[in-house]
């Protein structure tokens, strides 16, 4: 298709690439500050909140401070805290274990987050923001002198074989005085401009977990409204990043959930499976057996915390929450991080001009960049093994965060072990009944919606390489990571394997893109509106 293509151009004083709790949080606060500002933000669901996917237990301070009157009309899942339990499960027990001060949940809420993102932006367009879901950024623009200078939107009607269809439309240039990406974790978008402004050059490679979340209907009396558990050991070995969470809602429901450290190093390690499996512990299946499942979905969170954060600022852009990597591993939470974020981007713009020089050093000296220095050691220490971990944990927990030694990040995918480096342990898993079966039926439960002639939008540089040093030194590990079987080697009808792509299966993780041995994926976003459509998660 040719370049020449004539484009709508739409000019904003503040984009916003992305409509999550630090988009919209962003785009709020410029309101209420400088309601004069121009603002925009772009979503690429189909619906705010379509692809909003965490725990989710909510800190409620800087939504207090942001939208003081929620609590008014509170999402359709709000329950408040009531009691935590911290767990190691070996194969058939449960060992209680005191529960580590960072996750105390007194006062705090589970939330869905996707019910609560709608509430939000129908605020920021109270206050006159311009909030356009299913519009996914494409790439970047940038000015004569190399500042970003917005987004391009991505076409629609573009045929599978790259050809214009019957129904094509140009995706239109949105141009703005500063761009503010806020995509989440490992943003298509973010992650050029990360490239290309050598943002992470004087920190630790980020680290990510694959998150899983279900949804589920049980029977009359077994839930505890408030109460929230925790869990690690079984069924991963000691060596593996990972834990579970259980947070009971009201109405008999209850948000099942499980986080794999995509820093492992097992080639033949399937995450999705360790989730199914845990279901099946002998403690859990109890709780969930005879219910019913209702809604599924799986995203990526950067783990890496302070030492990994790139630097947050360039010319004519920020990065903040989740792109930028602000969760907070050690808590388990990113939303209140991921707010103050975006509200504190909205100030440092509103005061300098829409300027971004120093907002990097203003967000490291703020209570958000605090907290996460304060826990910088916890989620590196587990890559020495989990009693390792748990001591380290200790240590940190009792200084405040004060030891005078910071633990490295290394990049998920080089913990990668080759099939003959590494014997995979016997990790105890057994026999499942429990609902999803398999990962196409969990697709299911997340609601995907993907026009099936659009073009593949998991871009594989050298698929020839998939078929020979990946299959011979890591046994193609895209076929376990990913959660939604996006990825298979079938026959090629010559006695040979090729690269099969589903990828209206995708369910926006990303875990593709960071844990490919080789780094030649790139997940790029498909047309606006495609994807999961979370319901209630």
């Amino acid at each position: 298709m040719s370049e020449a293509v004539e484009r709508d151009v739409m000019e904003y004083d503040v984009l916003i690439v992305g409509g999550g709790p630090a988009g919209l949080a962003c785009a709020v606060r410029l309101k209420q500050v400088r309601p004069e500002l121009t603002v925009c933000v772009l979503e690429k669901a189909s619906t705010i909140g379509a692809h909003s996917l965490s725990g989710a237990v909510l800190e409620p301070a800087p939504l207090d401070a942001l939208l003081p009157d929620w609590r008014k009309q509170p999402p359709g899942v709000c329950v408040p805290a009531k009691r935590d339990e911290f767990s190691l499960l070996t194969r058939t027990g449960r060992i209680r274990l005191p529960t580590p001060p960072q996750q105390h949940n007194e006062g705090n809420f589970i939330v869905s987050l996707g019910l609560l993102m709608p509430q939000i932006a129908a605020q920021a367009e109270q206050l006159g923001v311009d909030v356009f879901p299913g519009f996914a950024a494409a790439k970047p623009l940038f000015n004569e002198d190399g500042s970003v200078a917005g987004v391009q939107i991505g076409d629609m009607g573009i045929e599978k074989s790259g050809e214009i269809g019957p129904n094509y439309a140009p995706g239109p240039e949105v141009r703005a005085r500063v761009t503010v990406l806020a995509e989440g974790c490992r943003g298509s978008v973010s992650k050029q401009l990360i490239q290309r402004y050598q943002l992470d050059a004087n920190c630790d490679p980020q680290t990510y977990g694959l998150g899983f979340k279900e949804l589920w209907q049980l029977p009359e009396g077994r839930v505890e409204p408030g109460l929230i558990q925790h869990s690690v050991g079984w069924p991963l070995d000691s060596k593996t990043y990972g834990g579970s969470f259980l947070y009971h809602l009201d109405n008999n429901r209850v948000y099942v959930g499980y986080v794999v450290g995509l820093d492992y190093r097992d080639p033949r390690l399937k995450p999705f499976e360790a989730f199914q499996q845990f279901k099946h512990h002998p403690s859990i299946k109890a709780l969930l057996e005879g219910g019913e499942i209702v809604a599924a979905g799986a995203r990526t969170i950067a783990a890496g915390g302070w030492q990994s954060l790139p630097k947050l600022e360039m010319p004519g852009a920020l990065l903040i929450g989740d792109a930028a990597g602000t969760l907070n591993v050690a808590k388990i939470k990113g939303i209140h991080q991921a707010i103050r974020c975006g509200m504190l981007a909205a100030e440092h713009l509103a005061e300098n001009e829409c300027g971004t020089a120093g907002f990097d050093a203003r967000f490291r000296a703020s209570e958000g960049g605090l907290e996460l220095k304060s826990v910088r050691n916890i989620k590196p220490g587990f890559k020495r093994g989990l009693w390792f971990a748990m001591i380290n944990g200790a240590i940190e927990t009792l200084t405040g965060g004060r030891t005078p030694w910071t633990l490295r990040n290394t990049a998920a995918y080089a913990e990668t072990q080759r099939l003959d480096e590494f014997d995979s342990p016997d990790r105890g898993w057994v026999d499942r009944t429990l609902a999803p079966r398999d990962r196409l039926a969990s697709v299911f439960f997340a609601n995907n919606s993907h026009e099936e002639n659009q073009p593949i939008h998991l871009k594989v540089r050298d698929p020839n390489l998939c078929v020979t040093r990946c299959a011979q030194e890591y046994g193609n590990p895209c076929q376990n990571f990913c959660p939604a079987n996006v990825y298979e080697m079938v026959d090629d009808g010559a006695g040979g394997k090729r690269l099969q792509i589903n990828s209206a299966n995708c369910v926006h993780c990303k875990a593709c893109d960071i844990k490919d041995p080789y780094q030649i994926i790139d997940w790029t976003t498909p047309e606006g509106g495609s994807g999961p459509i979370y319901q209630s998660l």
